[in-house]
This record gives C-alpha cells, sequence and structure tokens, in this order.
C-alpha cells in the first residue's frame, strides 16, 4: 500500500481524524495500583496470546499509510517486556511515524533509559501519584519509591525533556500531594500533570464521590502558589488532505490543558476525563497487547486483528478492519450519564 496512494484517513461518523495510536505491549507489572489491577491473584495473558514486535510494527506500517504518525508503548508496564528498546527501534525507522512516547512507572527505567533514547523514544510519561513513600505505598501496594525517583534521574541524564509525571488524583488519599506536585514542577523541568480518577479499577469499586475533580486541584494550587494562567492550545500543523478537529481555531486533541504560575515559574497540567471529557476532538485508538483495537478507552467492543495477522490477512485487509473499528466509535464514553457501563477489561489489560 503507498501512501500517497491511498486517501483514506481514520476518520469517524463525528468527523474525528485518528492519528495517535496507543500500543499495549503487556499486561504485566510490577506494581499493583488499585485503581488499575487486582492486589493478588492477577491472571496474565499467556505470552504466545501477546503481538510479537514484529506483528506491532506490521500494524503500525499499515497504519501509516491511513495516516497514523503518533505512537505510544504502554501496559500493563511496559518495561517489564523484555528488550522493549528494540520494538522502539523498530517503530522509529518505519516511514510516516513522527514521535514516539512512553507510559512508564519508572521502576525499571535507571536501567533502560539511555537505550530507549538511543533507540529514538523520543518522549517519557511517568506514573508517580505521590511524593511521599508511605502514600506511594498505599496506592501502589508495593514498594519501589526510590527506585522510581533513581529512573526519573537517569532519563534526565539520558536526555529526556521535559519529563513528565502522571498522578492520579483520589479525594481522600492525595489531596496532600498537590501542593508538593506544584513545588516539583516550579523547582525543576518536569511537567505534572494531574488526572481524574477514572472508572477502569479492576474491583469495580469506582465511585464518583472519589474523583478528586480538576477544578478543586486548581484551587488548591492557587492557594499555596496564586493564580493558574491557562496555556492556549496550539493549533496542529496541517499537512495535505488532513482534516483536523477545531475548535475555536486551535486544536484541541490533547487530552491535558496545561496551566503556568503567574511567575512563569513551572507548568501544570489537568486531564479532567471524567468533569470536562475531551471526547469531541478524541483523536486517539487503542492495540491491546493481545492485538485487539479498542476504538475507545471505555469501548464495550473491540476488534480482533491477531486472529487476521497469524491466518495471512493482507495489508489490505488489515487496513479495513483498522477503518471499520474507527468507523464505530461512539461520541462518548458517557462517563456522566445513567448509560455508561465500566468495561470488562482493567486498565491493566486494556492499556493505559
Amino acid at each position: 500500500m503507498n501512501h500517497k496512494q491511498s486517501p483514506r484517513r481514520l476518520i469517524d461518523r463525528f468527523g474525528r481524524l485518528h492519528n495517535n495510536l496507543r500500543i499495549s505491549v503487556t499486561d504485566r507489572c510490577n506494581i499493583r495500583c488499585f485503581y488499575c489491577m487486582p492486589a493478588d491473584n492477577v491472571e496474565f495473558m499467556p505470552k504466545a496470546h501477546l503481538l510479537t514486535f514484529e506483528e506491532i510494527e506490521r500494524i503500525v506500517r499499515v497504519g501509516t499509510t491511513l495516516g497514523i504518525d503518533r505512537i505510544r508503548l504502554t501496559g500493563g508496564e511496559p518495561l517489564v517486556r523484555r528488550d522493549l528498546h528494540e520494538l522502539v527501534r523498530l517503530l522509529a525507522a518505519v516511514p510516516g511515524i513522527r514521535d514516539i512516547g512512553l507510559t512508564t512507572n519508572g521502576i525499571l527505567l535507571d536501567e533502560q533509559a539511555q537505550l530507549l533514547k538511543d533507540a529514538g523514544l523520543k518522549r517519557l510519561n511517568v506514573s508517580l501519584d505521590a511524593l511521599d513513600p508511605e502514600i506511594f505505598k498505599a496506592v501502589t501496594r508495593r514498594d519501589g519509591y526510590e527506585r522510581v525517583l533513581a529512573g526519573i534521574e537517569a532519563a534526565r541524564r539520558s536526555g529526556f525533556s521535559p519529563i513528565k509525571l502522571n498522578a492520579v488524583s483520589v479525594r481522600g488519599l492525595t489531596e496532600d500531594q498537590i501542593v508538593p506536585f506544584g513545588h516539583l514542577a516550579r523547582e525543576t523541568a518536569t511537567v505534572v500533570r494531574f488526572i481524574e480518577f477514572m472508572p477502569l479499577d479492576a474491583d469495580g469499586q469506582w465511585q464518583r464521590d472519589k474523583v478528586l475533580f480538576a477544578h478543586e486541584i486548581i484551587s488548591i494550587l492557587e492557594s499555596e502558589f496564586g493564580p493558574l494562567l491557562p496555556v492556549p492550545r496550539k493549533a496542529s500543523e496541517p499537512r495535505a488532505g488532513d482534516l483536523l478537529p477545531v475548535i475555536g481555531g486551535a486544536s484541541t486533541q490533547a487530552p491535558a490543558q496545561d496551566y503556568e504560575f503567574a511567575d512563569g515559574r513551572g507548568r501544570i497540567g489537568l486531564i479532567a476525563s471524567v468533569s470536562q471529557p475531551f471526547c469531541a476532538s478524541c483523536n486517539r485508538f487503542r492495540l491491546t497487547a493481545d492485538g485487539k483495537f479498542r476504538n475507545c478507552l471505555f469501548s464495550l467492543e473491540e476488534t480482533d486483528v491477531k486472529t487476521m495477522l497469524r491466518s495471512g490477512g493482507t495489508d489490505e485487509e488489515i487496513a479495513d478492519l483498522m477503518l471499520a473499528c474507527i468507523a464505530a466509535k461512539n461520541e462518548g464514553h458517557e462517563i456522566n450519564t445513567a448509560n455508561f457501563i465500566q468495561p470488562d477489561r482493567p486498565m491493566h489489560s486494556i492499556g493505559g
């Protein structure tokens, strides 16, 4: 398939263009965050069920003919997948891929940061919900706080900048971590992104009153540091044949709304998936570790691409499957309606 010969794009029935593919490489993890997976007795996928690096690369190559140019690798914990840097190297060599990011808990980052950077990884997000070791353990139900800090430092030495920290905010647990994160954002080049607690926990115990909402996080920060100023969202650079989801003249595809402290020292971000969903401009879809396309994090349906790959399917057939998956995407996740149904798969199995 030739990119120039194929005008087809991953556009759903609401006009949203999809150029961002999030790829889970494993459902395994070395910690047990309560909002993501059970504490014990987790049944992981057999390794033979996981897509190989070569299968992932083929899917990405097909995706670039439909406009995919951004990749993010996730898990589980992606760094527990052996030789992950080799997958990064494969994907970085795919024509049309402009950006490769990774989301990690950071525990294995100390030993892998330089390998990943050398392989072509562009951006790095580290999930860290607390700067207090005891609260870290309460969230993760494991030790490892010092290893995460060592991993972040190794990533800085390897040249990743800025490093983004993803902090899930939970009422009754992490409120007192918001101000310390604010200090971290102001004193280093780290961008801290606070994420509203979403209903994807393995135990199905999510309750709306446990969500620490974005406006509350801003209020806590402003009470300590003074005004926060919204950073205008930048319009994506259009390319020939592209359709861009635009609101008010600027692209709103990014899930985070960034804010700067009024004195110019530091930046934080808010991902308000519950209180202020960004569904209307969503440009992403997912590939699970066992080879299923998901057109939404909260989707109740999946599209099996692994069976096609392993039964001799052509690139054209894979492209058609991808197009059909996006065409079936719903308008939004409906968390704030009575129609919402939590997916059977927990977060670690879907891919963060």
